[in-house]
């Protein structure tokens, strides 16, 4: 989530919402995001899935814990696109480039 937090420009330009979701408690995500607004002086907001349903519509369950990865919704609720990528951190121009691309066909 560091590497996301550092390079967020690379996600200018797009009229999204950005969110994590996890499945953890909302008092575990709390921490974690006043670490992140510590360390980075901001943070994207947290959604807390434990029931994991957002989860399991965008293809991301795993047993009974998520994959790491990405997902786009539309405005209807729809998960129009998502990726399983433990490694979508450290390859962060990848991922940007990846979620561009969708976004782009998607406002076509």
């Amino acid at each position: 989530m560091v590497e996301l937090h550092q390079n967020m420009d690379q996600l200018e330009g797009m009229d999204v919402n950005m969110y994590i979701v996890s499945h953890d408690q909302p008092e575990q995500q709390l921490e974690l995001y006043n670490a992140l607004e510590e360390k980075m002086g901001h943070s994207l907001p947290f959604v807390s899935d434990p029931e994991m349903k957002l989860i399991e519509r965008a293809d991301m369950k795993n047993g009974d814990s998520a994959y790491r990865g990405y997902a786009l919704m539309d405005t209807k609720g729809n998960i129009v696109f998502n990726k399983v990528n433990d490694h979508w951190g450290e390859e962060i121009d990848k991922t940007a480039e990846d979620i561009k691309k969708e976004y782009d066909e998607l406002s076509k």
